[in-house]
């Protein structure tokens, strides 16, 4: 084998221009990794607008709005906030239950945009949902490879509730934030792991599943004396905007425990250990429930399956520990069953171990797969929207 060593550029070599010569600019990165998750972004975007179109189609038929049924339910009482803010206390279901970030996100976009406010918090969901999309990318990619980040993102958008992600609802806006943070965190940018953590805090409680895992990497970080002072400033920043709303609403309500009791007196919503839900599920899969139930019923019992795969999978302690604590809130809290897959729709990395063997099986298999995922998702979006009564 004959080996050619070099002691400097080559004389014939063109000089670099003065622009490659330095560390690219922020701008410059962004085209870059925009164009590396380019594929991702297009998965996810064709997948959450073929659920759109049959959406639109369905609600057609039917005779109503589809921009109104995508805005109802809890939506509404995020666009009432991001109009007029909020209601004060006390009221019998204080909309002070509802997080500030989403809703301030759109209420700006509103002021600046001639779009109105149903539009806007539409417009902001599904851009937040780009952002997971490309979080979930950036994140596979990370642990196994580039095929395996493309079908992560497929998969959370071809989800049996993942038409929620395409509602102004704040659940896209929340996953956007967590993963990014998460993967933040596992490449050791505290600053970024500890902002993103701020603000996914402002956005929803179950902030309270993300915060304690950068707390925790930050404190061992600090144990091992490593990277300085940043660790200490995202031990701090993670929990400031969860703690931060809950403070608020505590001198809204007089009461230090106000947001919590909003929960509990107003949405009927507390911590049992898993009892409601344990009895409630075990009610539908004994009698004869509707599909919302059963569906419902189903993905519970997979996530808690998919858990213990990831464990298998030795996932990072990062992502065990998120998974873990978003599994423990919700099973855990009492009241909304039909709401608890939506609740789980953050919980990102319990996809982590279908996706990587998906993309081990080949590509003919992962596209047969997540062409059957996508076409009941968009069955199933419809119903949710158009055929079930309640929030989804």
């Amino acid at each position: 084998m004959d080996v050619v060593t070099t002691k400097g550029p080559s004389p014939l070599a063109a000089p670099a221009p003065a622009a490659d010569r330095h560390r690219p600019g922020l701008a410059r990165r962004l085209r870059a990794a925009a164009r590396d998750a380019a594929p991702a972004l297009a998965v996810y975007a064709l997948v959450r607008l073929v659920g759109l179109l049959a959406v639109y189609a369905w609600a057609r038929s039917r005779g109503v709005s589809a921009v109104r049924e995508l805005t109802d339910a809890d939506a509404t009482y995020y666009l009432d906030i991001a109009r007029r803010g909020y209601d004060g206390y006390p009221r019998v279901q204080s909309d002070m239950a509802f997080f500030p970030l989403y809703p301030t996100l759109v209420g700006a976009v509103d002021r600046v945009s001639p779009l109105g406010p149903r539009a806007a918090g539409l417009v902001v969901a599904a851009l937040a949902g780009v952002a997971a999309a490309w979080a979930l990318y950036a994140i596979g990619t990370y642990l196994h490879d580039r095929r395996t980040g493309v079908v992560l993102a497929a998969l959370w958008a071809a989800l049996p509730h993942a038409v929620v992600e395409s509602m102004a609802y704040s659940e896209t806006l929340f996953t956007a934030l967590a993963a990014w943070s998460l993967y933040a965190l596992l490449r050791r940018h505290w600053l970024t792991a500890g902002v993103l953590c701020l603000f996914a805090g402002l956005t929803r409680p179950t902030a309270s599943s993300l915060i304690p895992v950068v707390g925790l990497a930050a404190l061992i970080a600090i144990v091992r004396r490593r990277d300085g002072w940043r660790p200490w400033a995202a031990a701090l920043l993670a929990p400031a905007g969860w703690l931060g709303y809950l403070a608020w609403v505590g001198t809204q309500t007089g009461r230090l425990d106000g947001w919590f009791h909003i929960q509990s007196a107003g949405w009927h919503s507390q911590f049992d250990f898993g009892v409601y839900t344990f009895r409630r599920g075990r009610e539908v899969l004994a009698h004869s429930a509707a599909p919302q139930l059963l569906v419902v019923s189903v993905v519970l019992l997979l996530a808690v399956t998919l858990f213990v795969l990831s464990l298998l999978d030795r996932q990072p302690w990062q992502l065990l520990l998120f998974s873990a604590l978003m599994l423990v809130t919700t099973l855990g809290a009492a009241g909304y069953y039909h709401s608890k897959a939506r609740f789980l729709l953050p919980a990102f990395a319990l996809l982590l171990p279908a996706a990587a063997g998906l993309a081990r099986a080949g590509r003919a298999r992962a596209v047969t797969v997540l062409v059957a995922l996508t076409a009941f998702s968009t069955y199933f979006g419809g119903y949710l929207l158009l055929v079930w009564t309640r929030s989804p």
